[in-house]
């Protein structure tokens, strides 16, 4: 679907340039695209590859599994139909402990991989169990407590104070965490009657 929308924009938004005459306007935007997509990739990749790095050394020395034990708890009281010890709870762990630090790119895979694991969970296949409906409000809620993407994209166009925003992104990404799970909670009891 996502695809469809974003092939309509660039078709429509083409045949809109060629229809007024301004197709050199798209050819200069594309091409400066470009060379900002490079350049933005170019100074968020040691960052990022960095915090995998970090957490891949995490992983391997089981540092997550004792996290996830820490969390275990949380864990167990937002996600109550998972069984304890599951390797489930370890993937959502890291990605909530990418997420802490900004590093939604870092997320992401140990993301679908905890979708993957729920779903061996999930009687009805064709539809999202609670707990992964759960586990999505809360990765899209994004709890972060340094987020280091942002503080990165603001160094690389000279802030003169990058991490200035780190106590409203805290504010903020708490507020949205709770009012997701309150939200989730909800709606679950309702559809439930």
């Amino acid at each position: 679907m996502v695809n469809n929308i974003w092939f309509f924009f660039i078709v429509s938004g083409t045949l809109y340039s060629l229809l007024t005459g301004n197709i050199d306007i798209i050819n200069k935007e594309i091409i400066s695209s470009v060379q900002s997509a490079f350049k933005l990739t170019c100074n968020l990749f040691p960052i990022i590859a960095l915090w995998l790095g970090i957490m891949n050394i995490a992983k391997t020395s089981k540092l997550l599994d004792k996290l996830s034990l820490k969390l275990s708890k949380i864990l167990h009281f937002i996600f109550p139909d998972i069984p304890r010890g599951h390797e489930s709870l370890g993937y959502i762990s890291s990605n909530i402990i990418a997420n802490f630090f900004g590093l939604g790119s870092a997320a992401t895979p140990f993301g679908l991989k905890a979708m993957e694991s729920l779903q061996s969970l999930n009687n009805k296949k064709d539809e999202a169990s609670r707990s992964m409906i759960t586990f999505l409000v809360l990765n899209t809620s994004g709890l972060t407590i340094i987020p280091t993407t942002i503080i990165s994209l603001r160094m690389m166009h000279k802030s003169s104070n990058p991490t200035e925003i780190v106590f409203a992104c805290i504010i903020a990404t708490t507020i949205s965490t709770i009012a997701g799970l309150i939200a989730d909670r909800i709606l679950y009891r309702v559809s439930k009657k």
